[in-house]
């Protein structure tokens, strides 16, 4: 079967709910779920978060964080941790558990690959929560939870290398074209991802960067071409990064992108940290 006709049964496999995850991350579906009900409160949020160790460890470290706890105070406790975050913080931290889970594989190879792609998405994240307070001027815990799942698809794709071997080795060219979103959509839709987030994956994905940025799909867009580290699945489709990024920088009121991005430079630096463990 031709790679992008696998890409293609995949997609149709997640659209038909055939998609199983681990157990942690069965969890944080379902604190995401919870919190999607009206009716939540805080203290089933806690208890949800407090029954899966690895999330409950994240949101913890994004809470101590310097891009979300300006006072310095020590936050030792998810109680805590959750009042200072909020419910729609914890959903993106949530979907970052289901994403990392999503890539759980037995080999060596795929493992590193996933580390790889949590690494970049780490760093994205963090820039996409900067850019839009200091650039687009966007609501930065939605840019931060648009960082978070946009490469939710390539995470699946690894999970699936075990029944389709080879997938995933070199000259991978059908990752670049529409496979890329064709399986990242049908996870997102799975995950029930809202469709503002969905619309920003698909700038991203067909990567026009519209200057100056002002949509959440620019500023995603952005932060991609920003981040230090590239997504190891683009590195398999035989084109190499154009650094653009070194390229990059616009005048945002009285400053530039580079200053700011100087300025925030310890911001993100915490919050890549905090999402990376």
């Amino acid at each position: 079967m031709e790679r992008y006709e696998i890409l293609k049964t995949i997609a149709a496999q997640i659209e038909r709910a055939e998609v199983s995850f681990p157990t942690s991350a069965v969890v944080a579906l379902k604190l995401k779920s919870t919190l999607d009900d009206p009716d939540c409160s805080l203290d089933q949020a806690v208890r949800l978060v407090q029954a899966e160790p690895l999330l409950a460890a994240r949101v913890v470290a994004v809470a101590n964080s310097a891009a979300c706890n300006r006072s310095g105070r020590p936050i030792t406790d998810v109680r805590t941790a959750v009042m200072r975050l909020g419910f729609r913080y914890l959903r993106a931290l949530a979907s970052a558990v289901v994403s990392r889970q999503l890539a759980v594989s037995a080999t060596a190879r795929d493992r590193e690959l996933a580390e790889r792609l949590w690494e970049h998405t780490a760093h994205v994240a963090a820039l996409a929560q900067v850019l839009a307070r200091r650039v687009t001027r966007l609501d930065p815990e939605t840019a931060l939870f648009a960082g978070i799942v946009h490469e939710v698809g390539a995470f699946y794709l690894i999970s699936r290398t075990s029944d389709y071997p080879g997938l995933l080795d070199e000259d991978f060219p059908a990752w670049s074209e529409s496979g890329e979103a064709e399986v990242g959509r049908a996870v997102l839709k799975a995950l029930a991802v809202p469709a503002v987030i969905v619309d920003a994956a698909e700038v991203c994905w067909q990567g026009f960067l519209a200057m100056p940025p002002m949509t959440l799909g620019d500023t995603l867009l952005l932060a991609d071409e920003l981040a230090p580290v590239e997504s190891p699945l683009r590195d398999l489709d035989g084109c190499p990064r154009e650094g653009m990024a070194a390229t990059i920088d616009l005048v945002v009121g009285e400053e530039t992108l580079r200053e700011i991005m100087r300025e925030s430079a310890d911001d993100v630096a915490s919050l890549v940290a905090a999402l990376r463990h």
